[in-house]
């Protein structure tokens, strides 16, 4: 017997799972949160910043479809830079460092305040499922929750295990208890499981820092809010500081090697994020580098705890305090919390489809560090499209999948369900082919219809973005009709010298239209670089044809002799939904797609005359 019935439940409170939760509820589903400690809600695990490269894109395309962390960051940033500016605009990325305790108390308020959404503190033990759908869930205190869909976000919880030196102990967090019976249930209803690991850093009492010692780094004067909804940021900003390892730090790792858990055999998990290694792996990777960059960010502004970015780490805590004091500005500092690693079981994501519904069981549906990725934005931007997929399915509505060409999203999301993942992934603004036109301040005139349609965007927000699109047609339209020396405004702007506060200095009617600064951005970026976009349309263009050519599911590869074995494999395990889904599994050639574009054309669903019959 159930106690409680719900239209959806989601299961853990972190950032894949806030945004989860309060998308289904917002589309009407009757919704429950169940985690572990309710007071670490939304909780910074390891970092206390949000967004950085690609991941700012990614928070601010979770805020156009109606999501809450660029809202929350926002609230409680102390800190506000734009970075890559030195770039061209798609590699700009917003970040914020944030105070993590008034993060995690913004974000619980909001799940608190939010109809059709019950919070509740359980410690969720099994899947419940019935002929291959799922039912439910049943938790460690006996309660029985029954659901028409069940969202796991269970973070590194899944049998985590915590290292520091030879110490080890159970738990997904320090202070924590670990899901133990979870994985179980899911190997029991088919799903494979694997095991990554990732690292945090000490962190240290600021009181304890020479911070005159250390090269100070500020916010910027202007900036900017990572919500499209927040008119601006005010507030005084907190500096972060920066400082390196030396040589003499280099040789105490290099001693304290034979007792580190990674290398004497006590982690089996592999090494963790290639991107965001320990410092023991970065000693050891590069044995010529005499410093690594160091950045000491401040925890909140009502404490002076400091997090040691850049020294990630499981060494034994005698190591961690001489480390520590071998580092410049660092001499006294008094270690608050020890660096540790925790391994934790992931379902690999090939398993899913691109709804990030499991294949195997219906109605499951799975975001954040399950599916092995690493960092907050990347977790949040799975459990919005999680939320708003199981409430769609719940609806009769076919799921919402964002192209590559679409979204960052679209590419977290690909690249996960089609090539897998062997180590805690990261986003990059590398791994999306189409990011000149993917940028962070367009994210709201490329997405925000979806979170309309789905009923998370609110009028005052449709509307606002309407008056920007029709600010930036107005002036569009006057650098257009207006001339000089021959030339339109338009052509004048794609020089490099000029902008349009150089033009409006000039122009009545351009100064009339620039005051409108958004507007003003995204008419100076797409005049500057029209013809890059322009290949990048007719690329897009090539990619939606592929996506458009259709694989049927019951295709059967294994009667595809002409298929290598390791394609037919690959495959008949992803279950590509189109030839271009296909053209980008790992171990699938373009000699294999050739194999597969004749079996479609020619209708043969498998059988082995398909070729023969196509050649004659």
């Amino acid at each position: 017997m159930k106690d409680g019935s719900f239209d959806i439940i989601v299961v853990g409170g972190g950032h894949a799972g806030c945004e989860a939760a309060l998308a289904a509820a917002r589309m009407g589903a009757r919704t429950a949160l169940l985690t572990m400690h309710l007071d670490a809600i939304a909780f910074l695990s390891c970092n206390p910043a949000i967004g950085g490269l690609a991941k700012g894109q990614l928070v601010r395309e979770v805020d156009a479809l109606g999501g809450e962390m660029g809202k929350v960051a926002d609230a409680a940033g102390i800190q506000f830079r734009m970075i890559n500016t030195g770039k061209g605009p798609a590699m700009h990325s917003p970040r914020a460092q944030v105070d993590k305790r008034a993060y995690s108390l913004e974000m619980k308020r909001r799940l608190e305040e939010q109809p059709n959404l019950v919070l509740r503190q359980e410690l969720v033990e099994a899947l419940l499922a019935e002929g291959g759908r799922v039912s439910g869930v049943r938790c460690s205190s006996g309660a029985a929750y029954g659901a028409g869909a069940v969202i796991l976000t269970t973070g590194t919880f899944l049998r985590g295990v915590l290292h520091c030196g030879s110490w080890k102990t159970t738990g997904g967090r320090m202070g924590e208890l670990s899901a133990e019976r979870l994985s179980g249930t899911l190997e029991e209803a088919g799903l494979r499981l694997g095991r990554l690991k990732t690292d945090t850093p000490p962190r240290v009492n600021g009181r304890t820092l020479d911070l005159e010692r250390l090269e100070a780094q500020h916010g910027d004067a202007e900036p900017r809010p990572f919500s499209f909804s927040t008119e601006a940021i005010s507030r005084e900003q907190v500096p972060c500081y920066a400082t390196q390892t030396t040589p003499r730090t280099h040789e105490i790792i290099r001693a304290g090697l034979h007792r580190a858990p990674l290398y004497d055999g006590q982690i089996t998990a592999g090494l963790g994020p290639r991107y965001c290694p320990s410092i023991e792996i970065k000693v050891v990777r590069f044995p010529d580098m005499e410093h690594h960059l160091l950045f000491l960010e401040p925890e909140g502004r009502g404490t002076l705890e400091f997090y040691c970015n850049g020294l990630f780490t499981s060494l034994p805590r005698d190591v961690q305090e001489e480390m520590i004091h071998s580092i410049p500005g660092m001499e006294r500092a008094q270690i608050m919390r020890y660096g540790y690693a925790v391994e934790y079981d992931f379902v690999p994501p090939t398993q899913l489809w691109a709804s990030l519904e499991t294949k195997v069981v219906e109605g499951l549906f799975h975001a954040g560090q399950i599916n092995g990725t690493s960092g907050y934005e990347e977790a949040a931007a799975q459990g919005i499209i999680a939320g708003i997929n199981a409430a769609r399915k719940l609806q009769g509505n076919e799921p919402l999948v964002l192209g590559r060409d679409e979204a960052y999203v679209g590419v977290l999301i690909d690249d996960l369900v089609t090539k897998g993942t062997e180590e805690p992934y990261r986003m990059f603004t590398s791994l999306a082919e189409y990011r000149l036109l993917l940028r962070q301040d367009n994210a709201d005139r490329r997405l925000m219809k979806y979170g309309r349609q789905n009923g998370l965007v609110s009028q005052r927000q449709w509307d606002r973005l309407q008056e920007k699109e029709a600010a930036i047609e107005r002036l569009r339209r006057c650098l257009d009709t207006h001339r000089e020396g021959g030339k339109s405004l338009s052509r004048i702007l794609r020089r490099p010298e000029m902008s349009i506060g150089k033009l409006a200095q000039v122009h009545q009617e351009v100064r009339e239209l620039a005051a409108d600064r958004e507007a003003c951005e995204q008419v100076e970026i797409e005049a500057k670089y029209e013809g890059y976009f322009e290949r990048q349309r007719r690329q897009i263009e090539r990619f939606r044809h592929a996506e458009d050519k259709k694989i049927p599911a019951w295709l059967d590869y294994n009667k595809m002799p002409e298929l290598r074995n390791e394609a037919r494999e690959k495959l008949s395990a992803v279950r590509p939904v189109s030839i271009g889904q296909a053209s980008r599994i790992s171990g699938v050639s373009p000699a294999d797609v050739s194999i597969l574009l004749v079996y479609l054309k020619h209708g043969q669903g498998g059988t082995s005359s398909g070729l023969s019959g196509a050649s004659t």
